[in-house]
């Protein structure tokens, strides 16, 4: 479902703060928990450590990225399989 466009998208305040900080800084990672927050132009050849509810995941942002939400490219669920016995 698109947001309204004359709302804008929606980004956390603190994390275009820490965006800004780490452009002026040189520093190249943004910690973050926001996974709703969408992608902007001004992101692009940053990396993200995005929460995924367990650990912090890193996200190298690129062009093919914006408009998109972080938490597109965060997996949060691991895949399940049975052990296999190898005395059977």
């Amino acid at each position: 479902m698109n947001r309204v466009k004359w709302k804008g998208p929606y980004i956390k305040n603190n994390l275009l703060k820490k965006v800004k900080t780490a452009k002026l800084t040189s520093k190249s990672i943004v910690q973050t928990i926001s996974k709703n927050s969408i992608i902007l132009p001004s992101f692009i050849e940053l990396s993200f450590r995005v929460y995924n509810g367990k650990t912090f995941t890193i996200v190298k942002i690129t062009d093919e990225m914006i408009g998109h939400k972080l938490g597109e490219f965060v997996p949060t669920r691991t895949q399940f399989f049975y052990k296999k016995n190898k005395n059977k």
